[in-house]
């Protein structure tokens, strides 16, 4: 832990790009999550108004809910078209090109947001809203891809698990800003809104002073010399030499090979497990319980005597709790490894689910219940946050090699958003109509998610992408023979390519 801790301050470029990257990525993502749930009250009365000035009579209720919820499901269709193209977009531009270029989409976004009111156009928030949402698509893919290419081995876990890290503090920074004492008024809620325009110009100012990512240059564009400089620039002076070798292998394995299209990858027989790795870890993502965890939070705050305009700020801790935790697990991946990670996240999850039924079900008889529910809630937070939240977004990275990168990562990202928009639909349908039963469902997919890690998710930890594709290839192998002719391919390769090194 502190042996990682101590690599990595020992590259201070490397410090810098994680902060710039997520400043302008996952922190950006997060922070649209939470921020409208505090300012909606008048962002709701803006959209009242301005229907009453346009058409001389209110909104009725329904047709609120309708454009409120539109306006809601609109990050999630931005997201998704944004994950949809990342794929592309960062093989053809380079993964710092794209990142650069997408902070325009957010920019524009803000800008919208800024002048919505001042325009009297609530349509002006929708194209907003799906603005950050393209933004967000993209940057949660190409910032996962430039820290998994750009960290080196031993540290690859600490570096990629701040993706979450970041996602964690922009949602805390949205319930925190959305607060009525700092933005979230009547007055500032604009300002609030357009707030993503401040970390998008960090990023555009910050990002050109940092190197396209190593793997990138050599396996993507064949240029060794290039992607000495960057290691050294990002890494400090040192030998890398077996680094670049690891690379060099890659890039000896996919024969030059272009990257691959998502209906390539698909239809890849050879990576149908890691294929299934990650719809099974992105899905879960989605459908472990953590939207419906935080919904159903509120009545159990007030269940234990905390007042109605006081929850918000209990809250917060919630969002504490989910930052601490990821900080935590980006301590632990190296030493305790992914798979331990997900294992015990997931079934961890599972028995918290099962615990908190039954004492939301007895917290009417049994008044201390009520704090029992609150811990769990705590708890839950943090199984999610030390385990599926860390290590499912940089998977694809690890286990695809640089050919079939990108469009793992398409896959992964779109699940995700496609999992985010018809969470956002359900779970306020299954918490009406199950109320804390609904957690029953959740607590299935964590505890099937689990019984797949346990039996076909192989460790990845300190391992090159070549040894992780041997490993699920011994996994999953119909015979023997099989896994060790893919032991034997890889010797081959290993000792052709030093005779050339």
């Amino acid at each position: 832990m502190t042996h990682a801790l101590s690599d990595l301050c020992h590259s201070p470029m490397l410090v810098l790009a994680i902060f710039v990257l997520g400043i302008g990525g996952t922190f950006q993502y997060g922070f649209q999550i939470s921020v409208l749930n505090s300012p909606s009250p008048y962002i709701k009365k803006f959209l009242n108004e301005t229907w009453l000035m346009r058409y001389g009579a209110a909104l009725e209720d329904w047709k609120l809910n309708l454009i409120w919820s539109f306006i809601i499901s609109l990050y999630a269709v931005g997201g998704l078209i944004g994950a949809l193209n990342a794929g592309h977009l960062a093989v053809k531009y380079g993964r710092k090109r794209c990142l650069l270029s997408n902070n325009f989409v957010a920019i524009a976004g803000g800008v919208m947001m800024g002048l919505s009111r001042r325009a009297q156009s609530f349509e002006m928030i929708m194209v907003g809203r799906f603005l950050y949402g393209i933004n967000a698509g993209i940057s949660l893919n190409v910032q996962t891809m430039y820290l998994g290419e750009s960290a080196p081995k031993r540290l690859r876990g600490l570096v990629s698990m701040t993706v979450s890290t970041f996602l964690s503090i922009g949602k805390l920074s949205g319930q925190l800003l959305g607060l009525n004492e700092i933005l979230g008024s009547e007055d500032l809620w604009p300002v609030l809104l357009a707030f993503s325009v401040v970390p998008a110009l960090i990023q555009l100012v910050s990002l050109p002073f940092f190197p396209e990512t190593p793997r990138y240059l050599l396996i993507d564009k064949g240029d060794q010399v290039q992607c000495e400089k960057a290691i050294q620039r990002l890494w400090g002076k040192g030998d890398y030499r077996s680094e670049i070798h690891d690379m060099v292998l890659e890039h000896a394995a996919i024969k030059g090979e272009k990257s691959k299209s998502v209906l390539e990858l698909i239809l890849e027989k050879s990576l149908r497990w890691q294929l299934l790795t990650v719809i099974v870890t992105f899905t879960t993502l989605q459908l472990c319980g953590i939207n419906a965890i935080y919904l159903y939070s509120f009545d159990v705050f007030r269940a234990a005597g905390i007042p109605t305009h006081q929850v918000r700020y209990v809250a917060l801790g919630t969002g504490l709790c989910e930052i601490f935790t990821s900080l935590f697990c980006g301590l632990l991946i190296e030493s305790t490894g992914r798979r331990v990670l997900l294992l015990r996240g997931y079934w961890c999850m599972a028995l918290v689910l099962g615990l908190l039924t039954v004492t939301i079900f007895l917290q009417d008889q049994l008044i201390w219940m009520s704090y029992c529910s609150m811990s769990l809630i705590f708890a839950f937070i943090f199984f999610f946050g030390s385990g599926p939240a860390g290590v499912t977004a940089p998977l694809p990275g690890e286990i695809f090699n640089q050919a079939c990168r990108p469009a793992a990562f398409v896959i992964g990202g779109s699940l995700n958003w496609m999992g985010l928009f018809i969470i956002g639909m359900i779970v306020p349908i299954l918490v009406d109509t199950l109320d804390y039963l609904c957690f029953i469902i959740f607590l299935g997919f964590c505890f099937f998610s689990g019984v797949y890690v346990w039996f076909y998710f192989p460790e990845t930890k300190g391992k090159t992408v070549l040894e992780i594709t041997e490993d699920f290839q011994k996994m999953h192998s119909k015979t023997q023979t099989e896994a060790a002719e893919t032991v034997e391919n890889h010797k081959e390769l290993q000792s052709v390519t030093s005779t050339k090194l």
